[in-house]
């Protein structure tokens, strides 16, 4: 009589006093089983795309530009590929320039003030519209025609809306009695005039996430606010508003990295001016490489890297608090 198989797969005796295995190890015949490499040749070739893409795409443009930034390129050297290392003394020419401060302050200014407003234009855009009502579908559609439109046509309106000249802003502005502004020309008001463009164009991003957003909270949490008597101002504060705090955050992150590399509304609109009325990282460091006689191609790849460290900083902010969140 056969004693029965034990769980943990030992050896345990058999009727001809024989050890007998049950783990199921071994095939008939007493040989190991070959692994089956189905499964882990079906994640390779899922992986492989990815890998490639990442490093054709991303990594090997991020370590050029480092190269740019570290060694002293010309026109020549660029193409020979026989530029000498220059350490750090792109950055110190970067940080040492009188450009520097000016581009700082209006990146700054540029991309919180555009979060600002999109951000909280975009919430209330998305809390009108979950209200809904006869031709909501079709509005919401109309304010998605800013998004959908091309930049370069985008920036193009506005920069004919807001010519000192012939522009129809200035146009109402004197069918009114009111004097005319110089938009793109004055220093006092082209930020205003490219922050107001990238305002608009921004908007419809804003209120798809956030529309998004509020239609996954559940409507019984709605419903029992009702019940108890809340008024619209606090349903918004204390149940739409933290609810939808994890799409807020991502949606403020997407926003800031796309804010942070705006090029073509700026350099359409102003290029930068007049002066260094309205030149940030992106068009100093487009300005620095392509916008001159004589290109300073490793100063601009250095302008670019700081605003690959400040995209970065930010997503690690993000993460910071998305982790506190989880933890809380």
């Amino acid at each position: 009589m056969s004693a029965t198989p034990t769980l943990s797969g030992a050896p345990v005796r058999g009727s001809n006093g024989g050890a007998t295995s049950t783990s199921g190890a071994a095939s008939p015949a007493g040989r190991p089983r070959p692994r089956r490499l189905g499964p882990r040749l079906a994640v390779v070739g899922f992986l492989a795309p990815l890998v490639v893409y990442l490093a054709v795409f991303y990594a090997y443009p991020l370590y050029r530009n480092l190269d740019l930034s570290f060694r002293s390129y010309t026109l020549r050297s660029f193409i020979d590929g026989t530029a000498p290392f220059a350490g750090i003394a792109n950055y110190v020419t970067v940080f040492q320039s009188t450009t520097f401060v000016p581009a700082l302050e209006n990146t700054a200014i540029f991309t919180f003030v555009s979060i600002a407003f999109q951000f909280s234009i975009g919430l209330a855009l998305a809390v009108f519209f979950f209200h809904n009502f006869r031709l909501s579908a079709t509005l919401r559609a109309l304010f998605l025609v800013p998004w959908l439109l091309p930049l370069l046509v985008s920036a193009s309106v506005w920069a004919w809306m807001l010519n000192s000249d012939s522009g129809v802003v200035n146009a109402l502005l004197q069918g009114i009695g009111l004097h005319q502004i110089n938009w793109l020309t004055s220093p006092q008001w082209a930020m205003v005039s490219v922050l107001i463009a990238n305002i608009w164009i921004g908007i419809p991003f804003n209120l798809v996430i956030l529309y998004s957003g509020l239609q996954g909270i559940p409507g019984d949490i709605y419903e029992a606010a009702s019940l108890d008597g809340a008024s619209s101002w606090q349903t918004f504060w204390r149940i739409t508003f933290p609810l939808l705090r994890p799409v807020s955050a991502i949606t403020i992150l997407l926003g800031l990295v796309y804010t942070l590399k705006v090029f073509d509304i700026i350099w359409i609109m102003t290029r930068g001016g007049p002066v260094d009325a309205s030149t940030t990282f992106a068009i100093w460091s487009y300005r620095l490489g392509f916008g001159g006689e004589s290109p300073e191609l490793s100063p601009a790849a250095a302008v670019g890297n700081l605003l690959i460290i400040l995209a970065f900083v930010f997503g690690l902010i993000y993460i910071r608090v998305q982790r506190r969140a989880g933890l809380s």
